[in-house]
């Protein structure tokens, strides 16, 4: 009977009502095995015979149990399984998470608590820090203030050194042409001295022969031949002597006069001036000499206005300013009358001539 009843009540304990707990009735299994292990144990004194049935039916029980457990496993334990893995998969995610949110909060709250307990050093340190900022924003400002104003120099000499190069490249240019030229010219020069030399040779052996000519000239004006001899005189023949000086009376009709330069002209070709006077003798004698002139009809001399005063044709200034007022402007001439004086006149007009030149020492 004991071992009929264990066999039942083993039963109802294998007897599987709800897939979903398989791992409890394994437990209330094990459990009632232990008891009916117990309660064998308790009874093996009884009988031989019980206990050999008893075994019989436990061998029976267990192999039942088994093949119980491996359809279990097969048919429900799977599904389980599964499931605690994603329990177990969701339980990590949420941990990771919640450690990640409590380490956010512990740092924030650490920085909090640095702001509000840290020491007046660290704003001190900061103040300084936020100084030094700006004193380096306003060097960087400064230097790119300066390092626009250098590029732009540079710049500015690198156009510089390119007109600079231009030019020089022109002057060297210019300098190829003018040595060119130098060249050029030095050979025209040498040439050109070449004929300076043989035109002084030209010109002195003309001088020699004007002087020749000149001194026969001079014999026969001043030394003319009479009767196979000659008789030497201090002034040529058509001129007068007056102390050391000859002159010529040019009272010229009234269509042949001169204007002072003309007459001028005129004395000078014949290797004399218009006359310089020196002196009272001269002035009278010149005075003298003035024929048939009045009015403002007289002989030209050689005193003419310049920066309104009277100077001679030598250069020098009148002197004796009793003889002539001085003049008003420039452009005026003076004139000699016969017993009238000197007066002056404008220097375009046509007027007779006196000329001067020295007399021969005889």
């Amino acid at each position: 009977m004991a071992g009929e009843e264990d066999v039942i009540y083993t039963s109802v304990v294998f007897k599987v009502k709800n897939k979903l707990q398989p791992r409890v009735k394994k437990e209330e299994e094990e459990t009632v095995y232990d008891e009916v292990k117990v309660h064998s144990e308790a009874n093996e004194k009884t009988s031989i015979k019980s206990i050999k049935e008893e075994e019989i039916v436990y061998d029976e029980l267990k192999t039942d149990s088994e093949k119980s457990d491996n359809t279990l496993d097969i048919n429900v334990l799977l599904p389980d399984k599964n499931e605690e893995d994603r329990r177990r998969w969701y339980q990590q995610v949420a941990w990771c998470f919640g450690t990640l949110f409590v380490s956010v909060v512990l740092g924030v709250i650490a920085v909090c608590i640095y702001f509000l307990v840290r020491p007046k050093s660290v704003d001190i340190e900061w103040d300084q820090l936020k100084s030094n900022q700006t004193t380096l924003l306003n060097e960087n400002y400064n230097l790119t203030n300066l390092n626009n104003k250098l590029t732009s120099d540079f710049n500015n000499l690198r156009k510089d050194h390119d007109n600079l190069t231009i030019q020089f490249e022109s002057l060297v240019k210019d300098f190829t042409v003018t040595e060119s030229m130098v060249a050029n010219l030095t050979e025209i020069n040498q040439k050109l001295e070449s004929e300076r030399r043989n035109l002084t040779e030209q010109i002195q052996n003309l001088e020699i022969r004007q002087n020749i000519s000149h001194a026969q000239w001079a014999i026969d004006a001043y030394c003319p031949k009479e009767n196979n001899g000659r008789t030497c005189k201090s002034c040529q023949e058509g001129w007068l002597p007056s102390q050391s000086s000859c002159y010529a009376i040019n009272n010229a009709e009234s269509l042949q006069r001169k204007t002072w330069e003309d007459a001028r002209k005129d004395c000078r070709a014949k290797v004399s001036d218009l006359v310089v006077v020196s002196d009272e003798i001269e002035k009278g004698f010149v005075t003298e000499k003035s024929w048939g002139s009045s009015g403002t009809r007289g002989y030209w001399i050689g005193l003419k206005a310049e920066d309104k005063k009277w100077k001679w044709i030598d250069g020098s200034e009148l002197t004796n300013h009793s003889w002539i007022p001085q003049p008003e402007n420039d452009n005026q001439c003076v004139i000699s009358l016969e017993k009238q004086g000197w007066k002056s006149v404008q220097c375009n007009e046509n007027q007779q001539w006196i000329c001067e030149k020295e007399a021969l020492s005889v």
